[in-house]
């Protein structure tokens, strides 16, 4: 039997899985149209703010741009504008292109390519933010203290221009040497008191591995794809903070206006239940990580080396923490819960209308409160069927990634049933449920039977890849070399 042999990529065909999900390919000619003519609403009550360099933070080759970002030191903290695309004002309420975004909710991400929430003319073009364009958005203006503590926020309609496109890799070069653009030389300051003040909030961030397939560029012909962990950077965390902050903003101008305008959309997550936490610290002593009574979950975990088993068990165990994540409406009845427990505040989505529908009624909310205007009607109107669009989608989404990962696995691992690997027990069987192992090369997160120890490393044997049903299964311990029949490639 070979062992550890190097596992690269495979040919791989997901539309079977598009069919499955039944996602929509092309865009109704009518809402094509209307992107392609799309105008802005509000050209003549725009307050010009080109002067602001803004730059844009996405991945390498990304068209739709939903943020611009500035960053400056002040004499008492920080002063912030965020840029985020006025998507309202190219969309037509109640036209075909409002009707088709409602229908599809958010943009979809396929390993081959997207499923976009709006067309490609209005995403990618004539709404995106991209360098050198004047475009209309809906300009965040937020003073903070030393502590990266919002003191001011408000939003209006501006019209900007952005200044470059930068990515994640190249800001975080660029930190690393001293450079950063001088729109966001204060973006490593900011960041790193934003994410300590998430801690003290009692903000969740998971570390586990993030699975991702990409096309394999070695390979010609057919399409060749490959499992990789995306590398995260600080870079993505401090970026990450600006519209974490910027979403907490949103939520409490509408809490703050609740009383008058009895409006509002939030991102919700109820807390942890208490059996959670409970079962985290037994887990935590099991597997030797000390977790004094007076720190979250959140600061013990960020105190964790994640590339230890230790923390990818926790880790894998901090997922139930963070559960049943909704919407939220505010209309004038006292909701259950205003908080968003894995931020540790009220929190609402704002900064990518581009990609995600929700987005573009919150803004909408904030603009009027903060304008002192009553929110426009098509937004009241719209916030219970866009919930309802946005709790099927997202429950959609993750369905999606799921299959796209299982496939690719299933597919790449499939020549190599009974092979052996190395692998850390994310979670040990209960009785209800196999363990659960993560095997860094290729890295697959599966089932694994046999009743590996939680925690440790072990050797595992794969004992089934079914690209046809997107299954992988290993076994422990690894059977001997001549009980499992070998499948060359």
């Amino acid at each position: 039997m070979e062992l550890h042999q190097r596992i690269v990529s495979a040919p791989v065909d997901f539309g079977a899985v598009r069919t499955e999900f039944g996602l929509a390919s092309d865009y109704p000619s009518e809402a094509v149209s209307e992107a392609r003519d799309a105008v802005d609403a509000f050209a003549g009550t725009r307050v010009d703010r080109r002067e602001i360099a803004l730059v844009t933070i996405d991945p390498p080759g990304s068209m739709d741009l939903d943020q611009a970002l500035y960053l400056e030191r002040t004499a008492t903290g920080f002063l912030l504008y965020y840029a985020i695309a006025d998507v309202a004002a190219v969309v037509t309420p109640d036209g075909p292109l409002a009707r088709e975004s409602l229908a599809r909710g958010q943009t979809y991400y396929l390993p081959d390519g997207t499923v976009p929430l709006h067309p490609h003319e209005l995403s990618e073009d004539r709404a995106s933010l991209l360098p050198d364009q004047d475009r209309p958005a809906a300009l965040w203006t937020i003073e903070l203290d030393e502590n990266a503590e919002p003191q001011r926020f408000e939003v209006t309609r501006a019209l900007v221009r952005s200044r470059a496109r930068l990515d994640y890799a190249g800001v975080q070069a660029d930190a690393d040497a001293g450079r950063l653009h001088p729109s966001i030389a204060a973006l490593p300051d900011f960041g790193r008191l934003r994410i300590e003040a998430g801690l003290r909030r009692g903000a969740i961030n998971l570390r586990l591995p993030a699975q991702s397939v990409i096309r394999d560029g070695e390979q010609t012909g057919l399409d060749h794809w490959q499992l990789v962990i995306e590398p995260r950077t600080a870079a993505d965390d401090w970026n990450e903070q600006v519209s974490l902050l910027t979403g907490m903003c949103a939520a409490r101008i509408m809490l703050d206006c609740y009383g008058s305008e009895h409006v509002g959309l939030l991102r919700t997550m109820p807390p942890p239940a208490a059996t959670a936490i409970e079962s985290m610290r037994r887990t935590a002593t099991a597997v030797g990580v000390s977790w004094p009574k007076p720190d979250t979950a959140g600061r013990m975990l960020a105190g964790l080396d994640p590339n230890t088993p230790a923390a990818l068990v926790l880790m894998s165990e901090a997922t139930s923490l963070l559960r049943g994540a909704s919407y939220t409406i505010l209309n004038g009845q006292p909701p259950e819960t205003v908080q968003h427990s894995g931020i540790g505040a009220p929190y609402a989505h704002v900064t990518a209308p581009l990609r995600r529908l929700a987005d573009r009624y919150a803004t909408e909310i904030c603009l009027a409160h903060c304008a002192g205007t009553p929110v426009p009607q098509w937004v009241r109107d719209g916030l219970t069927p866009v919930t309802d669009t946005m709790r099927r989608t997202d429950a959609l989404a993750n369905k999606l990634e799921r299959a796209c990962i299982d496939l690719t696995e299933s597919t790449i691992l499939a020549p190599r049933v009974g092979t052996d690997f190395d692998a850390t027990v994310l979670r040990e069987a209960n009785g209800t449920r196999p363990a659960e192992i993560f095997v860094a090369d290729p890295p697959v997160l599966a089932k694994c039977t046999g009743g590996p120890p939680e925690g440790k490393r072990v050797q595992v044997q794969l004992a089934e890849a079914d690209p046809a049903t997107r299954t992988v299964t290993f076994a422990y311990p690894a059977p001997p070399a001549d009980s499992v029949p070998y499948s060359q490639p």
